[in-house]
């Protein structure tokens, strides 16, 4: 699946915030230099809101795992992994006009909620190797909201760099235990096998 380029079914005007928005899913990132809203559901997934607030552009990535433990793959595919989801989404930026010396970070998500993952702590280490990943390239996190036991949606304004995160405490919805363990699924079959909190 070509991930930086979604279906126009993942469009849509959001009425609450009154603009033009995008959903990304696990394995997906989105890069724009538009005025936009990004959005995505985390449970163990971990996204980053990756931004240069000079040039004005920024994106998002959703990714399951750290890493392809078999070795990184060289496919679109690969943004699954958060070893490559960061690679792709920052070379998308610079296509934009963004200087990897001006991005900056706010990084989410690392919940334990995905059951038949806990005892890998999936959650865990995808907030540890993100934290590692920016440190590394020296790339600041400017704010996080990580680990903890609810889902949380991510709403990401690009143009302002303004982030809004929403806990999703009602467990009786098991819309994100379904779509990270179909996606789990999906990773293990390829291999063979309501509280708002506003980050400025």
């Amino acid at each position: 699946m070509k991930v930086d380029q979604l279906n126009q079914s993942n469009r849509y005007f959001d009425r609450h915030f009154q603009c033009q928005a995008v959903k990304i899913l696990p394995g997906e990132y989105y890069a724009t230099s538009a005025e936009l809203l990004i959005v995505t559901v985390l449970g163990s997934c971990v996204s980053v809101c990756l931004r240069d607030p000079i040039a004005k552009v920024g994106g998002m990535n959703h990714f399951l795992l750290p890493y392809d433990e078999g070795g990184i793959e060289q496919d679109s595919d690969s943004a699954r992994y958060g070893s490559y989801a960061m690679e792709v989404l920052t070379n998308e930026l610079m296509k934009r006009g963004a200087a990897r010396s001006r991005l900056e970070a706010k990084v989410f998500g690392g919940g334990n909620v995905l059951r038949g993952l806990t005892v890998a702590n999936v959650g865990e280490r995808n907030a540890d190797f993100v934290t590692d990943f920016l440190r590394t390239e020296q790339i600041p996190i400017v704010a996080s909201d990580l680990l903890g036991e609810y889902p949380r949606k991510v709403y990401f304004f690009t143009h302002t760099g303004e982030v809004k995160v929403k806990k999703l405490k009602r467990m009786h919805n098991s819309t994100i235990f379904e779509r990270e363990s179909e996606y789990k699924v999906k990773l293990l079959q390829f291999h063979g096998a309501g509280e708002v909190e506003l980050f400025e």
